[in-house]
Protein backbone atom coordinates (compact mmCIF):
# COMPACT_ATOMS: atom_id res chain seq x y z
CA UNK A 1 0.00 0.00 0.00
CA UNK A 2 2.71 2.21 0.98
CA UNK A 3 4.49 1.62 -2.11
CA UNK A 4 1.56 2.27 -4.03
CA UNK A 5 1.29 5.69 -2.18
CA UNK A 6 4.71 6.76 -3.20
CA UNK A 7 4.25 5.65 -6.78
CA UNK A 8 1.44 7.62 -7.33
CA UNK A 9 2.76 10.78 -5.92
CA UNK A 10 5.89 10.18 -7.78
CA UNK A 11 3.83 9.87 -10.82
CA UNK A 12 2.19 13.39 -10.51
CA UNK A 13 4.86 14.87 -9.44
CA UNK A 14 7.09 13.74 -12.77
CA UNK A 15 4.81 16.05 -14.86
CA UNK A 16 8.35 17.86 -14.70
CA UNK A 17 7.73 21.81 -14.89
CA UNK A 18 7.22 24.51 -17.60
CA UNK A 19 9.48 27.74 -16.06
CA UNK A 20 7.95 30.87 -18.00
CA UNK A 21 10.26 34.01 -18.40
CA UNK A 22 7.64 36.02 -16.37
CA UNK A 23 10.07 38.98 -14.97
CA UNK A 24 8.57 42.48 -14.49
CA UNK A 25 9.01 44.29 -17.37
CA UNK A 26 9.33 48.02 -16.92
CA UNK A 27 6.15 50.01 -15.63
CA UNK A 28 5.85 51.83 -18.90
CA UNK A 29 6.18 48.40 -20.46
CA UNK A 30 3.69 46.73 -18.34
CA UNK A 31 0.67 46.64 -20.64
CA UNK A 32 3.29 45.05 -23.30
CA UNK A 33 3.97 42.07 -20.98
CA UNK A 34 2.21 39.04 -21.30
CA UNK A 35 -0.58 38.15 -18.64
CA UNK A 36 -0.17 35.17 -16.70
CA UNK A 37 -2.62 32.49 -14.56
CA UNK A 38 -1.53 31.48 -11.32
CA UNK A 39 -3.78 29.77 -8.66
CA UNK A 40 -3.22 29.68 -5.22
CA UNK A 41 -4.30 27.56 -2.34
CA UNK A 42 -6.82 29.28 0.14
CA UNK A 43 -7.98 27.84 3.84
CA UNK A 44 -11.55 26.28 4.06
CA UNK A 45 -13.00 27.22 7.58
CA UNK A 46 -16.38 26.28 6.59
CA UNK A 47 -19.25 29.04 6.92
CA UNK A 48 -19.86 28.59 10.44
CA UNK A 49 -20.07 32.25 11.99
CA UNK A 50 -21.06 33.89 8.48
CA UNK A 51 -18.00 33.02 6.82
CA UNK A 52 -17.52 33.77 2.68
CA UNK A 53 -16.45 32.02 0.27
CA UNK A 54 -13.27 31.53 0.39
CA UNK A 55 -12.64 31.73 -3.42
CA UNK A 56 -15.11 34.37 -4.06
CA UNK A 57 -15.12 37.61 -1.76
CA UNK A 58 -14.40 41.03 -2.05
CA UNK A 59 -11.09 40.50 -0.99
CA UNK A 60 -10.71 37.99 -3.87
CA UNK A 61 -12.28 40.60 -6.15
CA UNK A 62 -10.08 43.19 -4.96
CA UNK A 63 -6.83 41.02 -5.10
CA UNK A 64 -7.52 39.66 -8.21
CA UNK A 65 -8.38 43.04 -10.55
CA UNK A 66 -5.10 45.08 -8.38
CA UNK A 67 -2.61 42.43 -9.47
CA UNK A 68 -3.43 41.71 -13.52
CA UNK A 69 -3.51 46.13 -13.34
CA UNK A 70 0.19 45.96 -11.39
CA UNK A 71 1.37 42.53 -12.35
CA UNK A 72 -0.23 41.61 -15.67
CA UNK A 73 -0.94 38.31 -13.14
CA UNK A 74 -4.52 36.40 -13.25
CA UNK A 75 -4.85 34.72 -9.92
CA UNK A 76 -7.94 32.28 -8.73
CA UNK A 77 -8.08 30.81 -5.85
CA UNK A 78 -8.66 27.15 -4.70
CA UNK A 79 -10.01 25.81 -1.79
CA UNK A 80 -8.62 23.60 0.19
CA UNK A 81 -10.00 22.71 4.27
CA UNK A 82 -8.37 23.48 6.73
CA UNK A 83 -9.22 20.50 8.79
CA UNK A 84 -7.60 18.60 6.09
CA UNK A 85 -5.11 20.67 4.60
CA UNK A 86 -2.54 17.71 4.60
CA UNK A 87 -4.51 14.72 2.83
CA UNK A 88 -5.97 17.52 0.19
CA UNK A 89 -2.05 18.23 -0.62
CA UNK A 90 -1.46 14.82 -0.39
CA UNK A 91 -3.80 14.05 -2.83
CA UNK A 92 -3.14 17.29 -5.20
CA UNK A 93 0.29 16.35 -5.68
CA UNK A 94 -0.44 12.83 -6.46
CA UNK A 95 -2.59 14.02 -8.97
CA UNK A 96 -0.32 16.22 -10.30
CA UNK A 97 -2.90 19.15 -10.30
CA UNK A 98 -1.60 21.49 -7.43
CA UNK A 99 -1.75 25.18 -7.07
CA UNK A 100 0.96 27.43 -7.78
CA UNK A 101 1.29 28.13 -4.69
CA UNK A 102 0.40 25.96 -1.79
CA UNK A 103 0.94 26.31 2.38
CA UNK A 104 0.95 24.38 4.75
CA UNK A 105 1.91 24.48 8.66
CA UNK A 106 3.06 20.63 8.33
CA UNK A 107 6.81 21.04 7.71
CA UNK A 108 6.93 16.97 7.56
CA UNK A 109 4.49 17.45 4.57
CA UNK A 110 7.31 20.01 2.65
CA UNK A 111 10.15 17.56 3.32
CA UNK A 112 8.30 14.57 1.86
CA UNK A 113 7.42 16.25 -1.16
CA UNK A 114 10.58 17.70 -1.69
CA UNK A 115 12.58 14.19 -1.38
CA UNK A 116 10.14 12.87 -4.13
CA UNK A 117 11.40 15.91 -6.16
CA UNK A 118 8.13 17.90 -5.90
CA UNK A 119 9.01 21.71 -5.19
CA UNK A 120 10.14 23.86 -7.15
CA UNK A 121 13.84 25.93 -6.26
CA UNK A 122 13.22 29.54 -5.75
CA UNK A 123 17.02 30.09 -4.30
CA UNK A 124 18.07 31.15 -7.37
CA UNK A 125 15.47 33.80 -8.43
CA UNK A 126 14.60 34.97 -4.44
CA UNK A 127 16.84 38.09 -5.17
CA UNK A 128 15.49 39.06 -8.48
CA UNK A 129 11.88 37.94 -7.51
CA UNK A 130 11.30 38.73 -3.47
CA UNK A 131 13.20 42.22 -2.80
CA UNK A 132 10.00 43.10 -0.92
CA UNK A 133 9.28 40.40 0.69
CA UNK A 134 13.07 40.12 1.90
CA UNK A 135 13.08 43.31 3.21
CA UNK A 136 9.84 42.86 4.76
CA UNK A 137 10.67 39.59 6.20
CA UNK A 138 14.27 40.61 8.16
CA UNK A 139 16.22 38.71 9.91
CA UNK A 140 15.32 35.35 11.18
CA UNK A 141 14.58 36.04 15.14
CA UNK A 142 15.08 32.51 16.12
CA UNK A 143 18.69 31.94 14.26
CA UNK A 144 20.25 35.32 14.33
CA UNK A 145 23.06 36.47 11.21
CA UNK A 146 20.68 34.32 8.94
CA UNK A 147 17.65 35.80 6.26
CA UNK A 148 14.23 34.82 7.27
CA UNK A 149 13.41 34.53 4.03
CA UNK A 150 16.17 31.74 4.20
CA UNK A 151 14.40 29.87 6.93
CA UNK A 152 14.11 26.51 5.21
CA UNK A 153 17.64 27.05 3.11
CA UNK A 154 19.32 23.84 2.56
CA UNK A 155 22.94 23.92 4.06
CA UNK A 156 24.32 21.26 1.72
CA UNK A 157 22.96 22.43 -1.75
CA UNK A 158 21.54 26.16 -0.54
CA UNK A 159 17.78 25.19 -2.29
CA UNK A 160 14.97 27.35 -0.82
CA UNK A 161 11.77 24.77 -1.40
CA UNK A 162 9.66 27.01 1.29
CA UNK A 163 9.73 30.37 2.70
CA UNK A 164 7.65 31.38 5.88
CA UNK A 165 5.09 34.19 6.89
CA UNK A 166 6.19 36.19 9.64
CA UNK A 167 3.98 35.57 12.52
CA UNK A 168 3.51 38.80 14.33
CA UNK A 169 1.94 37.33 17.46
CA UNK A 170 2.83 34.24 18.80
CA UNK A 171 0.56 33.63 21.55
CA UNK A 172 -0.70 30.28 21.49
CA UNK A 173 -2.92 28.49 23.39
CA UNK A 174 -5.14 29.69 26.23
CA UNK A 175 -7.38 27.78 28.41
CA UNK A 176 -11.61 29.41 28.91
CA UNK A 177 -13.97 28.85 31.48
CA UNK A 178 -17.22 29.55 31.99
CA UNK A 179 -16.72 32.74 34.64
CA UNK A 180 -20.62 33.09 35.12
CA UNK A 181 -20.57 29.23 36.22
CA UNK A 182 -17.62 30.00 39.09
CA UNK A 183 -19.61 32.96 40.22
CA UNK A 184 -22.68 30.95 40.92
CA UNK A 185 -21.30 28.56 42.49
CA UNK A 186 -19.13 31.59 44.69
CA UNK A 187 -15.75 30.16 43.31
CA UNK A 188 -12.86 31.90 42.12
CA UNK A 189 -10.90 31.68 38.68
CA UNK A 190 -8.69 28.36 39.19
CA UNK A 191 -5.17 29.17 39.89
CA UNK A 192 -3.14 25.89 40.26
CA UNK A 193 -4.21 22.53 38.38
CA UNK A 194 -5.87 20.78 41.48
CA UNK A 195 -8.70 24.09 41.85
CA UNK A 196 -9.08 23.85 37.73
CA UNK A 197 -9.62 19.90 38.37
CA UNK A 198 -12.41 20.82 41.58
CA UNK A 199 -14.18 23.52 39.40
CA UNK A 200 -14.59 20.45 37.11
CA UNK A 201 -15.95 18.40 39.28
CA UNK A 202 -18.07 21.11 40.89
CA UNK A 203 -19.39 22.06 37.28
CA UNK A 204 -20.49 18.77 36.61
CA UNK A 205 -22.30 18.24 40.46
CA UNK A 206 -23.91 21.11 40.37
CA UNK A 207 -24.69 22.23 36.99
CA UNK A 208 -24.79 25.12 37.84
CA UNK A 209 -25.78 27.00 34.24
CA UNK A 210 -29.30 24.56 34.68
CA UNK A 211 -28.90 22.70 31.47
CA UNK A 212 -29.43 19.08 33.36
CA UNK A 213 -26.63 17.39 35.28
CA UNK A 214 -27.05 14.26 31.99
CA UNK A 215 -26.25 17.51 29.70
CA UNK A 216 -23.50 19.52 31.57
CA UNK A 217 -19.88 18.77 30.21
CA UNK A 218 -17.19 20.31 32.07
CA UNK A 219 -14.20 19.94 29.39
CA UNK A 220 -14.63 20.13 25.18
CA UNK A 221 -12.75 18.68 22.74
CA UNK A 222 -12.22 17.53 19.45
CA UNK A 223 -10.25 14.37 18.29
CA UNK A 224 -6.87 16.90 18.74
CA UNK A 225 -6.94 16.07 21.60
CA UNK A 226 -2.87 16.74 22.19
CA UNK A 227 -3.85 20.36 21.14
CA UNK A 228 -7.32 21.09 22.37
CA UNK A 229 -5.96 19.34 26.07
CA UNK A 230 -2.43 21.21 25.29
CA UNK A 231 -1.58 23.69 28.13
CA UNK A 232 -2.60 21.12 30.69
CA UNK A 233 -0.57 18.64 29.21
CA UNK A 234 2.75 20.39 28.97
CA UNK A 235 2.25 21.77 31.90
CA UNK A 236 3.51 18.17 33.14
CA UNK A 237 6.61 18.08 30.65
CA UNK A 238 9.84 18.62 32.97
CA UNK A 239 11.05 21.69 32.58
CA UNK A 240 14.65 20.97 33.39
CA UNK A 241 14.89 18.98 29.87
CA UNK A 242 17.48 20.16 27.66
CA UNK A 243 17.02 21.52 24.55
CA UNK A 244 18.54 18.35 22.56
CA UNK A 245 16.41 16.32 24.23
CA UNK A 246 13.29 18.13 23.83
CA UNK A 247 14.16 18.83 19.97
CA UNK A 248 15.26 14.73 19.10
CA UNK A 249 11.93 13.40 20.57
CA UNK A 250 9.36 16.20 19.50
CA UNK A 251 8.31 14.17 16.64
CA UNK A 252 5.60 14.98 14.49
CA UNK A 253 4.85 18.32 16.14
CA UNK A 254 3.98 15.61 18.97
CA UNK A 255 5.51 15.89 22.73
CA UNK A 256 4.54 12.17 23.58
CA UNK A 257 7.69 11.14 24.22
CA UNK A 258 8.93 13.85 26.78
CA UNK A 259 9.47 13.15 30.02
CA UNK A 260 6.01 13.82 31.77
CA UNK A 261 3.80 13.91 29.44
CA UNK A 262 2.28 10.90 29.97
CA UNK A 263 1.24 12.05 33.46
CA UNK A 264 -0.41 14.75 31.75
CA UNK A 265 -2.87 12.18 29.70
CA UNK A 266 -3.07 9.78 33.29
CA UNK A 267 -4.58 13.37 34.45
CA UNK A 268 -6.97 13.42 31.89
CA UNK A 269 -7.89 9.62 31.85
CA UNK A 270 -8.84 10.02 35.84
CA UNK A 271 -10.68 13.16 34.74
CA UNK A 272 -12.35 11.05 31.54
CA UNK A 273 -13.30 8.56 33.75
CA UNK A 274 -14.98 10.94 36.39
CA UNK A 275 -17.29 12.60 33.42
CA UNK A 276 -15.61 15.34 33.73
CA UNK A 277 -14.71 15.34 29.19
CA UNK A 278 -17.00 14.92 26.45
CA UNK A 279 -17.40 11.20 26.20
CA UNK A 280 -17.49 11.78 22.44
CA UNK A 281 -14.91 13.60 21.58
CA UNK A 282 -12.67 11.13 19.45
CA UNK A 283 -15.63 11.25 17.10
CA UNK A 284 -15.57 14.72 16.50
CA UNK A 285 -13.25 15.37 13.49
CA UNK A 286 -13.10 19.70 13.72
CA UNK A 287 -14.23 22.45 15.98
CA UNK A 288 -17.86 22.41 14.93
CA UNK A 289 -19.18 20.30 17.73
CA UNK A 290 -16.75 21.58 20.34
CA UNK A 291 -18.28 24.98 19.32
CA UNK A 292 -22.01 23.51 19.33
CA UNK A 293 -21.97 22.83 22.89
CA UNK A 294 -19.74 26.02 24.06
CA UNK A 295 -22.45 27.86 22.12
CA UNK A 296 -25.49 26.48 23.54
CA UNK A 297 -24.14 26.62 26.79
CA UNK A 298 -23.62 22.83 28.27
CA UNK A 299 -19.98 23.54 28.15
CA UNK A 300 -17.83 24.58 31.07
CA UNK A 301 -13.97 24.91 29.35
CA UNK A 302 -12.29 24.61 26.30
CA UNK A 303 -8.67 25.04 25.20
CA UNK A 304 -7.85 26.44 21.97
CA UNK A 305 -5.85 29.28 20.05
CA UNK A 306 -5.78 32.26 22.65
CA UNK A 307 -7.98 33.98 21.09
CA UNK A 308 -10.67 31.45 19.88
CA UNK A 309 -13.23 31.77 21.78
CA UNK A 310 -13.58 36.02 21.32
CA UNK A 311 -13.30 36.27 17.29
CA UNK A 312 -16.27 37.04 15.51
CA UNK A 313 -15.72 34.31 13.74
CA UNK A 314 -16.61 31.38 14.74
CA UNK A 315 -18.83 33.84 17.42
CA UNK A 316 -18.36 31.79 20.44
CA UNK A 317 -18.93 34.42 22.38
CA UNK A 318 -21.43 36.19 20.93
CA UNK A 319 -23.86 33.20 20.52
CA UNK A 320 -23.01 32.03 24.15
CA UNK A 321 -24.42 35.15 25.01
CA UNK A 322 -27.55 35.24 22.70
CA UNK A 323 -28.37 31.89 24.00
CA UNK A 324 -27.41 32.04 27.50
CA UNK A 325 -27.90 36.18 28.73
CA UNK A 326 -25.40 36.42 31.31
CA UNK A 327 -22.77 33.91 29.60
CA UNK A 328 -18.76 34.44 30.24
CA UNK A 329 -15.70 33.24 28.85
CA UNK A 330 -12.30 34.12 31.13
CA UNK A 331 -8.89 32.87 30.50
CA UNK A 332 -7.43 31.44 33.27
CA UNK A 333 -3.51 29.78 33.37
CA UNK A 334 -4.00 27.58 36.16
CA UNK A 335 -1.36 24.47 35.17
CA UNK A 336 1.83 24.05 36.93
CA UNK A 337 4.44 21.47 37.08
CA UNK A 338 4.67 19.52 40.13
CA UNK A 339 8.01 21.70 40.83
CA UNK A 340 5.90 24.95 40.85
CA UNK A 341 7.05 25.94 37.35
CA UNK A 342 4.54 26.96 34.61
CA UNK A 343 5.27 25.23 31.27
CA UNK A 344 3.64 25.77 28.07
CA UNK A 345 4.61 26.77 24.37
CA UNK A 346 4.84 30.18 22.46
CA UNK A 347 4.64 29.76 18.60
CA UNK A 348 7.86 29.81 16.61
CA UNK A 349 7.80 33.72 14.75
CA UNK A 350 7.98 31.55 11.51
CA UNK A 351 4.22 30.87 10.48
CA UNK A 352 2.33 28.98 7.75
CA UNK A 353 5.28 28.05 5.34
CA UNK A 354 4.50 28.52 1.07
CA UNK A 355 5.94 26.44 -1.71
CA UNK A 356 5.66 25.87 -5.45
CA UNK A 357 4.86 22.66 -6.64
CA UNK A 358 7.71 21.41 -9.70
CA UNK A 359 4.75 21.17 -11.88
CA UNK A 360 3.21 24.82 -11.72
CA UNK A 361 3.78 26.09 -15.37
CA UNK A 362 4.49 29.36 -14.02
CA UNK A 363 6.79 29.62 -11.01
CA UNK A 364 8.17 32.74 -11.29
CA UNK A 365 4.86 34.41 -11.56
CA UNK A 366 3.83 32.56 -8.51
CA UNK A 367 6.68 34.34 -6.63
CA UNK A 368 5.93 37.47 -7.81
CA UNK A 369 2.37 37.36 -6.18
CA UNK A 370 3.97 37.12 -3.19
CA UNK A 371 6.13 39.34 -3.06
CA UNK A 372 3.33 41.88 -4.36
CA UNK A 373 1.63 41.06 -1.05
CA UNK A 374 4.25 42.00 0.85
CA UNK A 375 4.42 45.32 -0.28
CA UNK A 376 2.64 47.61 2.58
CA UNK A 377 -0.17 48.99 0.63
CA UNK A 378 -1.42 45.95 -0.24
CA UNK A 379 -0.79 44.27 2.79
CA UNK A 380 -2.19 46.49 4.90
CA UNK A 381 -5.91 46.49 2.68
CA UNK A 382 -5.93 43.21 2.61
CA UNK A 383 -5.72 43.14 6.42
CA UNK A 384 -8.08 45.59 7.16
CA UNK A 385 -10.33 46.22 4.22
CA UNK A 386 -11.94 49.95 3.41
CA UNK A 387 -12.30 52.04 5.99
CA UNK A 388 -15.41 52.72 7.40
CA UNK A 389 -16.81 49.31 5.94
CA UNK A 390 -13.99 47.17 7.80
CA UNK A 391 -12.39 49.82 10.14
CA UNK A 392 -12.95 52.93 11.70
CA UNK A 393 -9.50 55.17 12.41
CA UNK A 394 -9.71 56.39 16.10
CA UNK A 395 -6.66 58.69 17.03
CA UNK A 396 -4.67 57.24 14.27
CA UNK A 397 -5.64 53.83 15.23
CA UNK A 398 -7.64 51.32 13.06
CA UNK A 399 -10.74 49.84 14.69
CA UNK A 400 -11.27 47.07 13.33
CA UNK A 401 -15.31 46.24 13.10
CA UNK A 402 -17.72 43.70 12.23
CA UNK A 403 -17.85 43.33 8.16
CA UNK A 404 -20.97 42.61 6.45
CA UNK A 405 -21.74 40.67 3.64
CA UNK A 406 -18.83 39.94 1.39
CA UNK A 407 -16.03 42.10 3.44
CA UNK A 408 -16.57 39.40 6.42
CA UNK A 409 -13.20 37.97 7.33
CA UNK A 410 -12.81 34.11 7.16
CA UNK A 411 -10.04 34.35 9.60
CA UNK A 412 -8.38 37.28 11.57
CA UNK A 413 -6.58 39.94 9.17
CA UNK A 414 -7.74 37.31 6.60
CA UNK A 415 -4.26 35.59 6.95
CA UNK A 416 -5.42 33.03 4.93
CA UNK A 417 -4.77 35.60 1.98
CA UNK A 418 -1.63 37.61 3.17
CA UNK A 419 0.93 35.05 2.48
CA UNK A 420 4.02 36.81 3.50
CA UNK A 421 2.76 37.42 7.27
CA UNK A 422 -0.15 36.35 10.13
CA UNK A 423 -1.16 38.84 12.21
CA UNK A 424 -1.91 42.45 11.70
CA UNK A 425 1.21 44.61 11.08
CA UNK A 426 1.15 49.29 11.48
CA UNK A 427 4.85 49.51 11.94
CA UNK A 428 4.92 49.78 15.19
CA UNK A 429 4.55 46.57 18.01
CA UNK A 430 2.24 48.84 20.82
CA UNK A 431 0.13 50.47 17.46
CA UNK A 432 -0.12 46.60 16.22
CA UNK A 433 -1.24 45.35 20.09
CA UNK A 434 -3.77 48.18 20.62
CA UNK A 435 -5.48 47.79 16.80
CA UNK A 436 -5.69 43.83 17.86
CA UNK A 437 -7.44 44.12 20.94
CA UNK A 438 -9.47 46.72 19.34
CA UNK A 439 -10.52 44.47 16.75
CA UNK A 440 -12.66 42.46 18.47
CA UNK A 441 -16.40 42.61 18.81
CA UNK A 442 -15.57 42.25 22.53
CA UNK A 443 -14.04 44.66 25.53
CA UNK A 444 -10.46 44.63 24.50
CA UNK A 445 -9.19 44.03 27.90
CA UNK A 446 -10.46 40.40 26.93
CA UNK A 447 -7.84 40.16 24.08
CA UNK A 448 -4.85 42.47 26.34
CA UNK A 449 -5.22 39.41 29.18
CA UNK A 450 -5.64 36.32 26.78
CA UNK A 451 -2.78 37.69 25.13
CA UNK A 452 -0.89 38.24 28.45
CA UNK A 453 -1.59 34.97 30.06
CA UNK A 454 -0.99 32.96 26.68
CA UNK A 455 2.26 34.19 26.89
CA UNK A 456 3.05 33.96 30.47
CA UNK A 457 6.65 32.12 31.24
CA UNK A 458 5.91 30.85 27.46
CA UNK A 459 8.27 29.80 25.06
CA UNK A 460 8.94 28.62 21.74
CA UNK A 461 10.27 25.11 20.68
CA UNK A 462 14.11 25.21 19.80
CA UNK A 463 14.90 25.81 16.05
CA UNK A 464 17.52 23.74 14.70
CA UNK A 465 19.05 24.64 11.04
CA UNK A 466 19.12 21.45 9.42
CA UNK A 467 17.36 19.57 6.58
CA UNK A 468 15.26 16.89 8.13
CA UNK A 469 13.51 13.82 5.86
CA UNK A 470 12.12 10.86 7.49
CA UNK A 471 8.90 12.28 9.40
CA UNK A 472 7.70 13.41 5.40
CA UNK A 473 6.55 9.37 3.96
CA UNK A 474 5.16 8.80 7.90
CA UNK A 475 3.98 12.25 9.05
CA UNK A 476 -0.07 11.89 8.53
CA UNK A 477 0.74 8.12 9.96
CA UNK A 478 1.94 9.62 13.07
CA UNK A 479 -0.45 12.16 13.34
CA UNK A 480 -3.51 10.16 12.78
CA UNK A 481 -1.97 6.75 15.12
CA UNK A 482 -1.75 9.99 18.00
CA UNK A 483 -5.31 10.80 17.53
CA UNK A 484 -5.93 6.78 18.22
CA UNK A 485 -3.34 7.11 21.11
CA UNK A 486 -4.71 9.87 22.73
CA UNK A 487 -8.16 8.93 22.74
CA UNK A 488 -7.48 5.40 23.75
CA UNK A 489 -5.48 6.69 26.58
CA UNK A 490 -7.78 9.13 27.94
CA UNK A 491 -10.67 6.58 27.52
CA UNK A 492 -9.19 3.38 29.01
CA UNK A 493 -10.19 2.58 32.54
CA UNK A 494 -7.52 4.07 34.80
CA UNK A 495 -6.27 0.19 36.12
CA UNK A 496 -5.77 -0.60 32.11
CA UNK A 497 -3.95 3.02 31.27
CA UNK A 498 0.08 2.16 31.47
CA UNK A 499 -0.88 -0.76 29.70
CA UNK A 500 -2.53 1.34 26.91
CA UNK A 501 -0.36 4.40 26.88
CA UNK A 502 2.38 1.66 26.66
CA UNK A 503 1.76 -0.35 24.19
CA UNK A 504 0.37 2.64 21.77
CA UNK A 505 3.86 4.44 22.21
CA UNK A 506 5.44 1.38 20.97
CA UNK A 507 2.92 1.15 17.69
CA UNK A 508 3.54 4.72 16.94
CA UNK A 509 7.40 4.38 17.27
CA UNK A 510 7.64 1.17 15.01
CA UNK A 511 5.05 3.44 12.44
CA UNK A 512 7.67 5.85 11.90
CA UNK A 513 8.65 7.52 15.07
CA UNK A 514 11.80 6.06 15.80
CA UNK A 515 13.17 6.50 12.21
CA UNK A 516 12.07 10.11 12.74
CA UNK A 517 13.78 10.40 16.00
CA UNK A 518 16.89 8.68 15.44
CA UNK A 519 17.38 10.92 12.16
CA UNK A 520 17.10 14.11 14.67
CA UNK A 521 19.17 12.54 17.17
CA UNK A 522 21.81 11.93 14.34
CA UNK A 523 21.87 15.84 12.70
CA UNK A 524 21.50 17.40 15.70
CA UNK A 525 23.72 20.65 16.19
CA UNK A 526 23.74 23.54 18.79
CA UNK A 527 21.52 26.53 18.18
Amino acid sequence: MKKKLVSAVLAGLGLGSLTVNCAKAPENNAQKTPVQEIAVEVFNRGTDGGRSDPTKNNYTDWIQKKLLEEERIKVAFISVPRSDEVPSLNNMMAAGNPPDICLTYDLGLISNFRDLGGLYDMAPNIGKLMPDLDKFLGEDPMLPGRRFILRAKDPQTSAVYSIPARRMNTARLNTFIRKDWLDKLGLPLPATTQEFYQAMAAFKKNDPGGVGRDRVIPMVSNKNARWNFGNLLESFIDPNITIKDEWVNTVADRSYLLPGYKEGVRFLNKMYNEGLIDPDFPLYTSDDEPFARLKSGVAGSYQHNYDMLYRDSPGVLRDLQANVPGGEFAVIDPFHHPSGKTIKYAYDAAGVFFFIPKSSKAPEAAMRYVNWLSRFENMNFIQLGPEGIGYDLINGIPKVKPAPGLWIQNSPQNIDYTLPINGLELGDPAKNMQALANSYNCDPKLIYDAYELSLKNARPLPVIPVVLSAAGPVQQTLIDLGDVLMAESIKCPPASFDQTWDQGIQNWLSAGAEIVRNERAAKYIDP
